[in-house]
């Protein structure tokens, strides 16, 4: 009698791992899209911030500045154009990798957290994952933009980063240079949420329109992506970057604001609304190419790199 054929066991599910230097893919594209931000949003930058620190006129006396054309016109005759306008740009530039790779590195790793099967992530989902992103961000943020803020909006008294650094460990301890991460925390996380969530909501959008898949879609749409995804980030968190400039050029020996909310109310009753919008032009002028480069830069970097 002829015996049945043992029944053979299943074999286990191999689950393809992704590769090991995909983490590393996206560190190095992400710093390199900072790397491209920075290069064309320094100098908007900088203008940005001359004009929140300036002092409040005193009744008689003329503003520091007019406005971004006369602030930009008095920074070239004061330092050069280089000397004025990258000013401060050694800080966010050594660090602009480690910054750009862990924020653009942790929403991935969110991404993968909040959808393990890969499958696309939904709009909450992603504005989740640039949330998630901002609170990383905002400790490597915080005293970065600390130093690059003195450096802007004080041309005489610091020397350079490690002076800046020196200067306010001995007149704060070592927790200076924390100074202004609430803000910092109250601008990255919504902030980011905002513009990882609409990127990604705008990317998946033209991509069904196109008829193809995101990783497809040509320089054009990552530029416009990209771009107004950043521009939606200054508009609407532009106050709390006001707030965290102020409180970080402010006198630790003498300062005019005891934290954050003190700081906002204090803007809004010597100044009104426009005092929260100080340097809002140059801002929203810098917002969409600089943010068009940097996650354009990513997204190439990343191609080339095989991510």
């Amino acid at each position: 009698m002829e015996e049945a054929p043992s029944k053979i066991p299943a074999l286990p599910k191999v689950v393809p791992k992704p590769p090991q230097g995909m983490s590393v893919v996206d560190l190095a594209a992400g710093g390199f899209g900072g790397a491209c931000q920075l290069a064309v949003g320094h100098p908007f930058d900088t203008i940005k911030v001359k004009l929140q620190s300036m002092p409040v006129p005193k009744p008689g006396e003329p503003p520091m500045f007019t406005g971004p054309m006369d602030a930009v016109r008095k920074t070239i005759a004061q330092d050069g154009l280089v000397g004025g306008l990258y000013r401060g740009v050694l800080p966010p530039l050594a660090t602009v990798v480690v910054f750009n790779a862990a924020l653009f590195e942790t929403r991935q790793r969110m991404e993968k957290l909040l959808s393990p099967s890969g499958a696309p992530l939904t709009v909450p989902q992603l504005f989740a994952s640039g949330a998630g992103a901002g609170v990383v961000a905002s400790l490597i943020a915080s005293p970065t933009e600390l130093i690059k803020c003195k450096l802007q909006a004080d041309t005489g008294k610091y020397k350079g980063t490690l002076d800046v650094m020196q200067k306010v460990v001995q007149e704060e301890g070592a927790l200076g240079m924390a100074r202004g991460l609430p803000a910092t925390l109250l601008r990255e996380v919504p902030g980011n949420a905002i513009m990882f969530g609409l990127y990604g909501a705008m990317k998946g959008s033209m991509a069904e329109h196109y008829g193809c898949k995101e990783s497809e879609l040509g320089p054009g749409a990552l530029v416009m992506a990209g771009g107004i995804a950043g521009s939606a980030y200054w508009g609407f968190m532009y106050p709390t970057d006001i707030i965290k400039s102020k409180i970080q050029v402010d006198n630790p020996k003498n300062p005019l604001y005891t934290g954050t909310i003190d700081a906002f109310v204090k803007v809004a009753r010597a100044e009104g609304v426009a005092g929260l919008y100080r340097g809002f032009t140059p801002c929203m002028g810098r917002a969409f190419p600089a943010n068009a480069a940097c996650f354009l830069g990513f997204e190439v970097a990343k191609s080339v790199l095989g991510g």
